[in-house]
């Protein structure tokens, strides 16, 4: 029945309500962003705990980016896209209805392994959906969407905040996830067989053996571990540092996404001019680090954001940057392989920079441990830049892939 129904919904159709399910699942996880840590900080955790929180989460979403290529091939992408769903509502409304620190580590887990899996089946998707000639396109308005979502989520998130509380805040932004039902429903069930099964071992020692991946994978470690850092401590420094109300921390998270969507088009058309990609990346690291440090000495709402908004465009561009270069590194028959590389390393830099840098920020301060992360963030890039190397642009076949949480 569901098959019919699938085959039914015209292309256009399908990939508009794909859409929507991305924006509406990466809004649910950017308004959790923002919950979760106040709602921890309220129940007693230390901002090492706020920032483990954070972290748990992405390492489960990382344990799952490589496998996930494979659950899609064997169960298909609407069952691997309509049980992560269910997942995350689970672990959204156990959350609500936690009274203590300890066991929203687990929903977190539960949490970040539904999104690792609905990265890779809506991703699939959406390469199924359409045909080569226009995947490039798809890539983009999938992007987009994601960051929409990421605009949205703390918006929302934050402005209800001056009407509800926390632990309600949570369970009702669960609703965006009914969004999410039309594109659950026309995703395909095909599964992809490709014949390789589950031997990944040659694909990656075809990815290792290219001269450019040692360094591109130095220069994405680096951006993800000063916007992993920020990304997790925001939501609690903006309140005790900056001295914000919970709503304006939504507002403030808000912006951010605002500036990080705004600019990929731009950023997108500034990537495939350029003749080499890391001085995008490398000018991107050391902005985004210099407004990490500046934005630790603030206080108040209009200075952070002004700072916020000239750095976001930056690293945002360092970003799409860095994805080119990872869809520049695959072929035919390594592509996913690659883009599961691509998202492992994406989320465990995202995880490792509040484990990292958490105690520094519970010893000595936001300001402290936002500078230390930037200069460790500026020297891996300055290593990346060192070695110069990328692989030749092959601009016909292959799409910038989606990156999750940036």
């Amino acid at each position: 029945m569901l098959g019919r129904v699938t085959q039914a919904v015209p292309e256009s159709r399908r990939m508009l309500f794909l859409y929507v399910a991305a924006g509406a699942v990466f809004a649910t996880i950017a308004a959790r962003g923002v919950t979760v840590p106040l709602y921890a900080h309220d129940l007693g955790a230390s901002r090492f705990e706020v920032g483990a929180l954070f972290s748990v989460a992405t390492i489960a979403a990382a344990l799952l980016s490589l496998p996930s290529g494979v659950l899609v091939d064997r169960f298909g992408a609407r069952t691997l896209l309509g049980l992560s769903l269910g997942a995350t509502a689970l672990s959204q409304i156990a959350t609500a209805f936690t009274v203590s620190v300890a066991p929203l580590f687990l929903w977190q887990i539960v949490g970040g392994l539904a999104a690792g899996a609905q990265q890779s089946a809506i991703f699939s998707a959406v390469t199924e959906s359409v045909s080569r000639g226009r995947l490039g396109r798809a890539m983009g308005w999938l992007t987009l969407s994601m960051q929409v979502g990421f605009t949205l989520g703390p918006a929302i998130a934050g402005l209800a905040l001056k009407w509800i509380d926390l632990r309600t805040d949570i369970g009702v932004t669960t609703v965006l996830l009914i969004f999410t039902i039309p594109g659950a429903l026309a995703v395909s069930q095909t599964r992809q067989h490709t014949g390789q099964g589950l031997a990944l071992r040659e694909p990656l020692k075809a990815l290792a053996r290219q001269v450019a991946f040692v360094p591109v994978t130095i220069g994405l470690v680096s951006m993800t571990l000063i916007w992993g850092t920020f990304g997790a401590f925001v939501p609690i420094f903006a309140r005790e540092a900056l001295g914000l109300p919970s709503f304006q921390v939504g507002l403030l998270l808000g912006l951010q996404a605002i500036f990080n969507a705004g600019s990929r088009p731009v950023a997108g058309r500034i990537v495939d001019r350029a003749r080499r990609r890391w001085p995008i990346v490398l000018v991107g690291v050391i902005v985004w680090s210099a407004a990490m440090v500046v934005v630790g000495h603030l206080t108040g709402f209009l200075l952070p954001a002004i700072v916020i908004a000239i750095g976001t465009p930056f690293i945002a561009a360092a970003f799409v940057a860095i994805g080119v270069v990872f869809g520049d590194l695959s072929s035919a028959s390594t592509r996913g392989v690659t883009m599961g590389i691509y998202g492992t390393v994406l989320f465990l830099g995202l995880s490792a920079g509040p484990l990292i840098f958490g105690p520094i920020v519970q010893g000595y301060g936001y300001a402290a441990g936002f500078t230390v992360c930037a200069v460790v963030a500026v020297v891996l890039v300055l290593v990346m830049a060192a070695m110069q190397v990328e692989p030749a642009r092959r601009r016909s076949e292959v799409p910038v892939p989606p990156t999750p949480g940036t």
